[in-house]
């Protein structure tokens, strides 16, 4: 049994400050590989350090919707991505992002979120690479933005989906895959959890978004990869299937977006 933390933030900290201790209770958990994620260049660098570093560790790069309006020059960001891409000498690259809009927050301004995210969406098509989506208080404008490009081949995955049946109903039909965080063990998260039962297994990610979100009974200290366990097994409890079975599902999904190696 293997499970696939589909987004990580290996790059911040502490995590980066004990990398191998991080990897080590990884791997004791039986968590197999890792999509650390870039949010903006030099964490995007980062994550392409390390994922050349640990053979079990792949990347996205891309800019985080709160620092849309940093982008000055969309054709210099895609010049710098793709001297990173360049680096990218052991196909480490496995998707763009991540991007999309957080109205929660509002760091950049609306307009400058709109347009990162389609610009993204536009560099994925270029390089045939999934999107990795960011969604926070925007669930219906992030789905209008996702149905101008759903018949243009476009794949990707909503992370840490927070969104209740009928979003997720939008997603699936628009051939995207819902990723579950740890917020799926919260007490106050039933909109959620009945959104994890409508969906069938085969779209489903799982993920820890570390250091972020630590899942039940780690909330509220720092998240790492190996608590990505705890999410796999609050989603066998939601759909009546074994851990084996969520497991399995899941590395296969992960694996088929991203293009990931076999365990």
């Amino acid at each position: 049994m293997q499970f696939i933390d589909s987004h990580a933030h290996l790059d911040m900290q502490p995590l980066v400050n004990s990398l191998p201790d991080v990897m080590y209770r990884a791997a004791a958990n039986q968590v197999g590989q890792v999509m650390t994620i870039g949010v903006d260049l030099p964490s995007s660098l980062n994550a392409l350090r390390i994922a050349s570093d640990w053979p079990q560790v792949f990347c996205a790069v891309g800019i985080h919707p709160h620092d849309a309006s940093q982008i000055s020059s969309f054709e210099w960001l895609e010049d710098q991505l793709n001297l990173i891409r360049l680096q990218d000498v052991l196909c480490k690259i496995k998707a763009i992002g991540e991007t999309g809009l957080d109205f929660a927050k509002e760091y950049s301004p609306r307009e400058a979120q709109f347009h990162a995210f389609r610009w993204h969406l536009e560099l994925a098509l270029k390089w045939s690479l999934p999107v990795v989506v960011h969604d926070r208080d925007a669930h219906e404008q992030t789905l209008d933005v996702l149905a101008e490009y759903a018949g243009k081949g476009l794949t990707g995955v909503l992370h840490c989906f927070s969104g209740d049946t009928d979003t997720a109903r939008r997603v699936l039909d628009m051939g995207f895959y819902l990723s579950v965080s740890g917020v799926v063990t919260f007490a106050k998260a039933d909109v959620l959890r009945e959104a994890v039962r409508f969906a069938p297994i085969d779209r489903l990610l799982i993920e820890t978004d570390c250091p972020f979100l630590a899942p039940v009974p780690y909330r509220g200290k720092t998240n790492e990869p190996g608590y990505v366990k705890y999410v796999a097994e609050e989603i066998a409890r939601l759909k009546c299937l074994t851990l084996e079975e969520v497991a399995s599902c899941t590395t296969q999904n992960a694996q088929a977006l991203f293009a990931l190696p076999s365990l």
